[in-house]
Parts: structure tokens; sequence; C-alpha cells
């Protein structure tokens, strides 16, 4: 079983490891933290009447957070949030998951319908905010845009499509634009009407996303109840349960050498009120293979 680094935590989201310590969003608490290997926490910053989702940072080390209920990137500047881009509106429900690349270009999924209010899931873009700020479509027609990662030496962007059950690669220019969308790896054989009947379908919903430097992505699995390395094409070769029923729904490759697995784990999509019982956990496993990036 995997090692529980911390614990009695709300959701977590956006694992990055960054500077020595593994940084994670924790959703209902609003707040960014940072954990070493000790389990010790720190509170980076807290994000008053929203929830921090996706991290990165620009090319100045600066953190950026999306901030999902206000659908705005933020920039943390000496100590206080400022804005770079307001995206609501692109975005008509909440934000989510967030990349950045190298040259400081922000992707960021967004879950593109209210499910409370619309069962019926409904198709969605993924954006593009430039360092000054410029908001773009990057990619339209994603099912629940979600976790991402930099392949082949930053070519190629995989998405997850969360509630398509797949996950799609797209060829990146030299200024970040998208094209040649494809699938990098399918595990459903259907398209879903809503997301109740993705969660019961059975196959892996993929969510947030690691690459290491075979190319096989580590993947969370918002249906299921471990954290999953894909090889490219869709094949499951290994996998790591979270154990105590939860499930695995973001993960990140760190430590000193890179194969450090951290899996953010919380009870299952729909199960629980995670906003009144702090249960979700930080979880490591060693594996063989480093990340990349």
């Amino acid at each position: 079983m995997p090692r529980t680094v911390a614990e009695g935590l709300t959701f977590l989201e956006g694992p990055r490891w960054h500077e020595g310590r593994l940084w994670m969003s924790d959703f209902f608490t609003g707040r960014v933290l940072a954990v070493d290997d000790e389990g010790r926490i720190e509170v980076i910053a807290s994000l008053p009447g929203s929830m921090p989702s996706g991290l990165g940072w620009d090319t100045a080390g600066r953190l950026l957070v999306s901030s999902m209920v206000d659908r705005r990137l933020l920039r943390l500047t000496d100590g206080a949030f400022e804005e770079v881009a307001d995206l609501s509106d692109l975005a008509p429900w909440f934000i989510n998951d967030m990349l950045v690349d190298p040259a400081g270009n922000a992707y960021v999924g967004q879950f593109g319908w209210d499910d409370s209010q619309t069962p019926t899931i409904t198709p969605t873009t993924l954006l593009l905010i430039r360092p000054g700020g410029e908001v773009s479509v990057a990619a339209s027609g994603l099912v629940f845009p979600n976790g991402m990662a930099l392949a082949d030496e930053g070519r190629t962007l995989l998405v997850s499509e969360t509630f398509a059950g797949r996950i799609s690669a797209f060829t990146r220019s030299a200024d970040g634009t998208l094209s040649e969308r494809r699938v990098w790896a399918q595990f459903a054989d259907r398209e879903f009407g809503s997301i109740t009947e993705a969660l019961q379908s059975g196959v892996p919903l993929p969510d947030g996303l690691a690459i290491d430097a075979e190319g096989h992505v580590w993947m969370g699995d918002a249906a299921g109840r471990a954290a999953h390395r894909v090889s490219p094409g869709g094949e499951v070769v290994e996998q790591v349960e979270a154990g105590d029923g939860q499930s695995v729904f973001a993960v990140a490759l760190g430590g000193a050498d890179g194969r450090i697995l951290y899996m953010c784990a919380a009870e299952p999509y729909g199960k629980g009120d995670p906003s009144r019982r702090s249960v979700a956990r930080l979880l490591t496993e060693r594996v063989t293979v480093p990340g990349v990036g």
C-alpha cells in the first residue's frame, strides 16, 4: 500500500513538484499548500471566496493559480493575488486544472456546464492564456478537459477528457497553438450522455496526468480506486491502489530523482461531501521510471 504523507484535507488538485516539495490546491479550504517528505505542510496562499485548482509558474517564477468559481487566472505577487485574465466570457461554468509551459503560456481546462442543473454532458473548450493575459480558445469540442501533460519534449499536449473516458493529443507549435487532434488513449467504447452514465460504465475516467521518461503517463481515475500507468495507445500496464475505498484524482511525479508518484486521493466522485468531511489524503509510492518536465 502507498504511504500516507498528509491527511485530513478536503479535496486535492493540481499537484506539482516544485523546488523540492509537492505543491497542491485544497479546494474547500481555498488554500495552496506545499508539503515536504515528512508531511510538514506550509500554507503558501489562501484564496477567499473561490477554490484554487490548477497550479503553475510564470517565467519569473511567480505562482499561477486557476481560480475555479470566479473563473480567473491569478498570479501571486509579493504575497497577494492579482488577476492575469478573466476567463468568464469563455467559461460558462467552473474552470479546473491547468498546465503552464516553459514559455509561460497557460492551458486551462473547464467543466463546460453545470451538471447539477443539466445532466446532459456538454462539450466545451480548452483555453490558452498568453503571459500578457491574452485569452483564446486553444481547442474546442472537448468533454470536461482536465489534467494535462507535455510529451515529445513539448511538441505534444496530452489532455484528459474525463467524462469521455479518453486522453486526446494535440500537436503544439512553437507559439503554443494546437493542431492535429487525435486520440492518445481510449477507454470508453461509446459516448456517454451524462456523468452518471460515465461513472457507472466501469471504464477508467482519466483525470490528472503525469508523464514519465518512457512516454507513459500516470493518470488519476475519477471512477476507479487507483492510479494507472498507461502506455501510448491506452494499455494500462501498472496501477497503484489508493486503499480505504478512495479514488485517485490527480497525480505528480517528483522527489529528488523523479521516482516518487504522488497521488491525491479522496472519496469517489459524487460520494460524500468533501466540503464537510476532510478525508482527502496525499499518498506516495516509489516507481521505477522517473518523471520528466
